[in-house]
């Protein structure tokens, strides 16, 4: 089975935490089809999390999105260097950015 698109995926969950009261938008847009997307979380206290995708290997399919957290409560900058560095690497990026007092994204998280 193969993975949902990634412009598909960005949409739905940009709309769904819209619709919960969440500021979320799309920070930068990717491969529509089948690039990496990475979700950067604001909590409101002046720090950031960083959400990548996980490992292939660590996957339990190949069909569904699956992240892992790489930076829990940071300083911003910490965040978006590591952004800009990916971005370098693979420009067919997607990003995220959402506003949120809590830890549920609604994802799954390894």
């Amino acid at each position: 089975m193969s993975t949902l698109r990634s412009d598909l995926w960005c949409g739905v969950f940009v709309r769904r935490h819209n619709d919960l009261g969440h500021m979320c938008v799309v920070a930068r847009r990717g491969d529509p089809i089948a690039g990496q997307v990475f979700i950067e979380v604001d909590h409101l206290d002046g720090t950031r999390s960083l959400f990548t995708p996980a490992p292939m290997a660590s996957r339990k399919d190949d069909a569904s999105l699956v992240f892992q957290r790489r930076f829990d409560h940071v300083e911003p900058a910490k965040v978006t260097d590591r952004i800009a560095r990916e971005v370098e690497f693979d420009p067919d990026l997607w990003v995220l950015s959402i506003d949120l007092r809590g830890d549920d994204l609604g994802i799954e998280v390894i």
